[in-house]
């Protein structure tokens, strides 16, 4: 490795010895995962009945009030792929005969909550949405609506965008969000702790949003919040390469890296401390009149954490008391039965001791109960059985490119999925004894992913750190609920505000 390429990587913060690594995965690929079935209700994915959602709606609510909750929300990068139809428009030759998308947006533009502010924008340049729509001059609104001199939202983080429209006034994500917050996070000490990651460059932006709606809440809800910011670490960056596996270089000779995927934010994650943590993406956000279901299952898999985790610390504070058969055995039935997972073929045939030996590994991790939805056709991770070296099998939420649908049978276990992943998590990072897990050491740093990208007409490929909820948690223990498709209402592009959930 040159001077000038070490250099630049301890610039970085990094070790040269990632970036080698990593030009080594590059080389070689990641190996696809051993599924072995997929997760389906009544085999890894649980389906709670009416009365035990009843049950832990009236016990979580108590509970989580003696304890630290933490709302943690990925709100980095910017909406611009919100966009990309928008900007391809506006770049284009103005014909919206040729963008179905373009025409859809227009017919329907009252409909949008930033509809006021950009006809704001309109009538400060001596016009108005009415008059541009009448002389069809479509690409004055897109100015106004992406662009820094209007509106900005091309260059704006999600959760700065307005999404909802109130009788009282126009709400982004980031106020959704706390909303939501006061439903389901209310800690110790009537305390609301939420912590969003944002890039540098929408920090102040987002701080100053937020310090304009908190009073207005905090009074209304009679709680106190706790807002915590970070930002997506550049030494979690990965470095990209040509298509021959050298490093990427730009203009000036210097090497290019590039942001690593969410999988980057495993390190805000573990910087962060609360006895229960709920992770939720930050456009997955609907209006007031929608709100019950969401808090409700939230509320659901909370306390169903809780419960596992009661169950998992008194094991383990009886293994560390005395290795015996009844301690053993317990140990195993927590581990079989309320986590669900599968011991490998030879554990009967183990001494006591090398039984606690295997329990005590496999108890003592973090832990996260995951809500999963029907799969209706949307993108996204599925929940799937995977055989693990020592013989065990775990649930993962994998990726697509995680499974060899070259091999018939992992193809057959991919098609038969029931459920995929809505990004519905909530999660517990201290161990039995109340010390933060280091949740560094519960990640497969083989489960990242190569994509091809390019940059000034160059092409390069780019890799991806373990996904959060996928390779980044591979390690922890995991159970997932079924939940109701109406907990998960993404915002991909900006047509999708017209959807019903978002009106």
């Amino acid at each position: 490795m040159d001077t000038r390429l070490k250099d630049q990587i301890l610039e970085q913060g990094m070790h040269p010895e990632t970036v080698a690594q990593q030009i080594q995965h590059f080389e070689n690929g990641f190996p696809f995962l051993n599924i072995t079935a997929p997760a389906t209700p009544g085999d890894g994915i649980r389906v709670l009945s009416e009365k035990e959602l009843r049950d832990f709606l009236m016990t979580y609510p108590e509970k989580a009030s003696q304890i630290e909750v933490l709302k943690f929300v990925p709100a980095s990068g910017a909406a611009s792929r919100m966009f990309k139809d928008l900007f391809a428009f506006l770049e284009g030759d103005g014909d919206i005969s040729k963008s179905a998308f373009v025409q859809k947006f227009m017919d329907n533009i009252e409909k949008f909550a930033f509809y006021e502010d950009l006809d704001e924008v309109l009538e400060s340049q001596e016009s108005s949405i009415y008059q541009a729509l009448d002389t069809k001059d479509y690409k004055s609104i897109l100015a106004a609506l992406l662009l820094d001199e209007g509106l900005g939202y091309g260059n704006l983080p999600k959760g700065l965008l307005k999404f909802h429209r109130y009788k009282n006034g126009r709400r982004t994500p980031a106020y959704e969000h706390l909303i939501e917050g006061v439903q389901y996070a209310i800690g110790t000490g009537s305390l609301v702790k939420i912590h969003f990651t944002v890039s540098p460059e929408h920090t102040d932006k987002f701080k100053k949003e937020i310090e304009k709606i908190l009073p207005e809440i905090e009074k209304e809800f009679e709680v106190t919040f706790d807002i915590s910011y970070s930002q997506q670490k550049i030494s979690t960056d990965t470095i990209a390469v040509n298509t021959d596996n050298t490093p990427f270089t730009e203009e000036d000779g210097s090497i290019l890296f590039r942001p690593a995927g969410h999988g980057a934010l495993l390190e805000n994650l573990n910087e962060v401390s609360a006895d229960l943590i709920f992770i939720k993406n930050v456009d997955n956000v609907v209006p007031d009149r929608l709100k019950e279901e969401t808090k409700n299952y939230k509320m659901a898999i909370g306390g169903l954490l809780l419960e596992i985790q009661e169950k998992v610390f008194h094991a383990l504070r009886n293994l560390e008391k005395e290795e015996n058969e009844e301690s053993v055995t317990n140990a195993e039935k927590v581990l079989t039965n309320a986590l669900g997972t599968k011991l490998p073929e030879n554990f009967s045939t183990l001494s006591v001791e090398a039984k606690s030996a295997f329990l005590k590994i496999k108890l003592n991790r973090p832990m996260r109960v995951c809500g999963m939805v029907k799969n209706t056709g949307e993108p996204g991770g599925g929940p799937f059985w995977v055989k693990e070296d020592d013989g065990s099998q775990s649930l993962q939420i994998l990726e697509t490119a995680q499974i060899d649908l070259n091999n018939p049978a992992s193809k057959e276990h991919f098609n038969a999925a029931t459920h995929f992943n809505p990004v519905d998590l909530v999660c517990a990072t201290r161990n039995y004894k109340g010390e933060s897990f280091d949740l560094l050491k519960y990640r497969d740093m083989m489960t990242g992913f190569i994509t091809e990208k390019s940059k000034s007409g160059k092409n390069l490929k780019a890799l991806e750190l373990p996904g959060l909820w996928n390779g980044a948690m591979s390690g922890w223990n995991t159970i997932f609920v079924e939940v109701p498709l109406i907990t998960f209402n993404p915002v991909k592009t900006v047509n999708d505000l017209l959807r019903d959930e978002h009106q």
